[in-house]
């Protein structure tokens, strides 16, 4: 999941509404406004919900801080919390946000506050109940994850054109499992593909050669934020 840029400091106001629905709580690391490093709205000013805990232990993780701790927040906070920021991007990350049922209303307030709202999720969890508004974000998880059963792949199916599926290629032998799984299923057809090289595994450079010696319909994505800030946990 997506690393940070240092956090803005804001005055929130945190009182909470009377609405029934405001009640409901999400625990979270952190939110902060940092640049989107990845996906298809790269480069944006995005405010960054990360919700604590996670059920998967990917060995490439770089947010292992948020499987335990965090803060409840109600959605009404939350949404306080975003609003001060000031921009229209809203990433919903983890740790796993789908772990948390929460997340689900947590989302569709986000989407009926006006906000471009996507999802980065690890494809373990069910991802029909998410909101339609939401722009999903898949990490199919590879064998050098180690967590390559946990994959729900016939959830993949249910991904619109506009959204996204991540491969996070730890070596040579995930990039050509991550092809095969493309091709067999046709997923470029069906939405944008993403190849990422695990940081400090595989080169940037050498995963865009094999990309183009095997003339793969993927795109090739780098972490922008590690490029910016480098690979310092909470940056």
């Amino acid at each position: 999941m997506n690393a940070t840029a240092s956090p803005a400091t804001v005055a929130v106001d945190d009182t909470e509404s009377t609405d029934g629905s405001s009640a409901v709580r999400v625990k979270l690391t952190e939110i902060f406004l940092s640049i989107q490093g990845e996906s298809s709205t790269v480069g944006w000013p995005t405010v960054f919900v990360r919700l604590t805990g996670c059920p998967l232990r990917c060995q490439y993780c770089d947010t292992a801080y948020a499987f335990h701790g965090g803060e409840w927040f109600t959605i009404d906070t939350v949404l306080k919390r975003v609003a001060a920021h000031g921009v229209g991007h809203v990433c919903v990350t983890g740790g796993e946000p789908l772990a948390q049922k929460s997340c689900i209303p947590l989302l569709s307030a986000l989407c009926n506050a006006g906000y471009q709202v996507s999802l980065e999720t690890s494809g373990a969890i069910d991802i029909g109940k998410v909101d339609s508004r939401v722009s999903r974000v898949v990490d199919v998880k590879t064998p050098g994850s180690g967590e390559v059963q946990r994959n729900r792949l016939a959830d993949l199916a249910r991904l619109r054109h506009d959204e996204q599926i991540k491969f996070v290629i730890c070596s040579r032998e995930d990039f050509d499992w991550a092809r095969d799984l493309v091709l067999g299923r046709g997923l470029h057809r069906q939405c944008t593909v993403f190849f990422s090289p695990s940081f400090h595994q595989v080169e940037a450079r050498d995963l865009a050669q094999w990309i183009i010696d095997e003339h793969l319909p993927v795109r090739l994505q780098v972490q922008l934020h590690k490029y910016l800030w480098g690979d310092t946990p909470g940056r």
